[in-house]
């Protein structure tokens, strides 16, 4: 249960977090937001794994893409409700 938290708090701290939030907020399409996310947290994943697919496991590539999605959604959102205030 430990190991499950801290990969989800690491990847929120980490690439996906951090890049996630700041590429969701370069757009105001939802689903473009959420692909950008994604995608970061794809490529973090295959960093870490020393660029080794074979190293990478599932569970961390889902939630590193699980991450991304969100802080992009959320990125998005600070993006299109920070416009109009």
């Amino acid at each position: 249960m430990l190991d499950i938290l801290g990969t989800i708090a690491g990847n929120i701290l980490s690439l996906p977090g951090i890049f996630g939030l700041a590429l969701g907020m370069m757009t105001r399409n939802l689903l473009l937001a959420a692909i950008f996310g994604a995608v970061i947290g794809v490529i973090e994943t295959y960093i870490f794994a020393g660029f080794d697919f074979s190293q990478a496991e599932p569970l961390e590539l889902t939630i590193a893409i699980c991450v991304g999605v969100v802080a992009g959604c959320v990125g998005r959102a600070i993006r299109v409700r920070g416009a109009t205030v």
